[in-house]
């Protein structure tokens, strides 16, 4: 009786779902740019995002010495896709290349693409660096401009740990408020989210502006409305790892308040299925075949 329940339950939630889904545009988010498809996190991926018609560019910020925020998911040069000035081939020591040790200037003369992404044979090769996340937002919005493309929004992530605090990263009020400040200075409130795995930049953005749309990054399956509470507010939006969610639970965020964008979704079928479930975006290294999906 109660596994007839369930499905029962499970096909209420895909009907409702779908339609919910259907009645608003899905949010497709280009995942560090188009990493799939060329070198991740470097200008030339979020143009490439923009071509393909993608509604949101996730990407993630750190901090280097002179205080300056860049682009970038590891807080070091990562030796599977970075060289150095020379273009030689970097050690894997994270302490040698750590991001937070160097001024911008130096983080600038390594090339991040050149020798591309084994993870991702199609990823093009070529030369690119880590730009500073203004820079970034200005040649984004410009070529918007000049190619009568729609607006995009932008999804940040604020990459921090207390493992991390004053080694890979400042402490983390330091840290949101030298991002909060660029993007205060360069884009609408209403145009960004910013997104941590971190609870402690959610709860301190929270109280520092409660105009700024939070994600809530999560990588391991708990209790949702356990995890909410322990946060202390319900954010905008709760952004699993796709793996960790179904029909029902996709209902029950909803419930909660929370709009569901999960991350790292790149196989169609996958893709469809969670739209087809509910989900409010998908994030993705392939937005070539995200964008068209419904």
């Amino acid at each position: 009786m109660r596994n007839i329940k369930k499905i029962i339950y499970i096909i209420f939630a895909l009907a409702l779902t779908m339609q919910t889904t259907n009645a608003q545009t899905l949010d497709i988010q280009g995942h560090r740019g188009s990493r799939g498809l060329l070198p991740e996190n470097t200008i030339p991926a979020f143009k490439k995002a923009v071509d393909l018609g993608v509604t949101t560019l996730e990407l993630d910020v750190v901090i280097t010495k002179d205080k300056k925020v860049v682009v970038s998911h590891d807080p070091y040069m990562s030796a599977n896709i970075c060289t150095d000035a020379s273009g030689n081939l970097i050690s894997s020591d994270k302490e040698n290349h750590k991001i937070f040790q160097m001024d911008y200037d130096k983080v600038k003369t390594y090339d991040c693409g050149s020798i591309g992404n084994e993870r991702f044979p199609q990823q093009k090769k070529m030369a690119a660096h880590k730009p500073l996340l203004s820079e970034m937002i200005t040649e984004i919005e410009s070529y918007i401009k000049e190619k009568s493309l729609p607006q995009v929004n932008y999804n940040i992530e604020i990459k921090s740990t207390k493992k991390g605090d004053n080694v890979f990263h400042p402490g983390i009020e330091e840290f949101s408020d030298l991002v909060y400040d660029v993007i205060k200075e360069q884009l609408p409130l209403n145009r960004v989210i910013i997104q941590s795995f971190d609870p402690r930049v959610l709860q301190y953005l929270h109280k520092k502006d409660d105009k700024v749309t939070l994600a809530y990054l999560i990588e391991r399956k708990k209790n949702f409305k356990k995890q909410i509470k322990k946060l202390g507010f319900t954010p905008d939006i709760y952004s699993p790892y796709y793996k960790l969610i179904d029909a029902t639970v996709i209902l029950k965020i909803h419930d909660a308040g929370m709009k569901v964008i999960p991350w790292t979704i790149n196989e169609p079928s996958e893709m469809q299925l969670m739209i087809d479930w509910g989900v409010d975006g998908i994030i993705t290294d392939y937005p070539d075949r995200a964008v068209g999906l419904k």
